[in-house]
């Protein structure tokens, strides 16, 4: 029987994040006012999820999945022996990309922003940074998405259905919940 583990708040801040992204980097070139409006969003997304992360559910609080760089790296290493164990919240690594994004999406946002004020319109450097960060979280989103499909398949769980349900199966004997 499945376990409810994500809530309505993060599925909805998953894919609108996910959302405001590919809006914001479709009309990069052209409609400016849309892809200001889905900086905003992601950005107003993100400090929502800050919130969240303190004082949301189990599985969404970040002192539940936020885990160091020795237990990272080890992790990665599990990975890499194909030896790493489930976790019904996040892993190691899916923590790490999720803080890997938020900073990015928010410096991206910040820098998008500061691009649009009198004091640093046509700065080379602000767009310059603005751009790094877009693409960085391209890269880091192709990331993502292949982490979530190896641990689908290493696991045997859909986690793409999880994000959608909120609900994964229950942790097994050797699982970390």
């Amino acid at each position: 029987m499945p376990v409810k583990v994500w809530d309505p708040f993060i599925r909805v801040f998953h894919w609108g994040l996910a959302a405001s992204f590919a809006i914001a980097w479709i009309t990069s070139d052209d409609w400016d006012s849309l892809h200001h409006w889905a900086g905003y969003v992601a950005a107003g997304l993100i400090a929502l999820r800050l919130v969240w992360g303190l004082i949301g559910t189990r599985y969404a609080r970040f002192t539940q999945f936020v885990k160091g760089p020795t237990e990272t790296k080890q992790y990665l290493g599990d990975i890499l022996q194909g030896r790493e164990r489930r976790y019904l919240g996040h892993n190691p690594a899916g923590s790490a990309m999720i803080i890997a994004l938020m900073l990015a999406m928010l410096g991206c946002a910040f820098s998008g922003w500061l691009y649009t004020t009198d004091a640093f319109w046509g700065s080379d450097w602000v767009e310059n940074t603005h751009e790094f960060l877009a693409n960085g979280l391209l890269a880091l989103v192709m990331g993502h998405i292949i982490g979530v499909l190896l641990a689908s398949f290493r696991h045997h769980e859909n986690l793409v259905r999880a994000m959608i349900t909120g609900r994964k199966r229950r942790a097994g004997a050797c699982d970390i919940s």
